[in-house]
């Protein structure tokens, strides 16, 4: 398996751990918070990897300009945000940015390419992340790098996102992460 097309997707201190000491190189912290970002980062790039944060789901971190340049004076590499807004504002902050979208029905399909479009996001991540058929048809209307997370569960479903286009992939199950 290519470690380096997997992201580990970490909710708590014990996963940041895990995949630190992993062969992933890039880590999305999902639960991020203002006291503990900047040891998290430091650790993350200590360890030689890249960290995104869901901004999102930041605690105690503005989902704003100021928020985002926290962010980045803390060590952040990059935000993940479902947000037009904030993807736009953190690209202005020389951020990377990976902007999530829920794909529910064909119209969703659509409407995230139109919104990739729009701000222009270094990635979009889809989930769930097994939709090999909505990766397919993505990548035929999109040039940035998709990544494919949730309900992945089994080396099948990796390489079948990878095959359909997928670039990376976004996993929460520690098994693989190399570790």
């Amino acid at each position: 398996m290519d470690h380096k097309r997997i992201i580990a997707a970490v909710r708590t201190d014990a996963d940041l751990m895990a995949a630190l000491s992993g062969q992933v190189q890039t880590i999305f912290l999902l639960a991020p918070n203002i006291y503990d970002l900047a040891r998290q980062a430091q650790a993350v790039h200590q360890a030689g990897k890249k960290l995104f944060i869901h901004l999102d789901l930041a605690e105690g971190i503005g989902k704003d300009a100021l928020g985002i340049r926290f962010a980045k004076e803390q060590g952040a590499d990059g935000i993940i945000s479902t947000r037009s807004n904030i993807i736009k504002l953190a690209r202005k902050e020389g951020l990377a940015t990976v902007q999530r979208f829920f794909i529910m029905d064909s119209h969703s399909i659509h409407t995230t390419a139109e919104t990739a479009h729009s701000t222009k996001a270094d990635m979009i991540e889809i989930m769930p992340g097994t939709v090999v058929k909505v990766i397919e048809r993505l990548k035929k209307e999109l040039t940035m790098p998709i990544v494919a997370g949730g309900l992945i569960e089994t080396e099948e479903e990796i390489r079948a996102a990878l095959l359909a286009g997928a670039e990376a992939l976004s996993i929460g199950k520690k098994e693989f992460w190399g570790c």
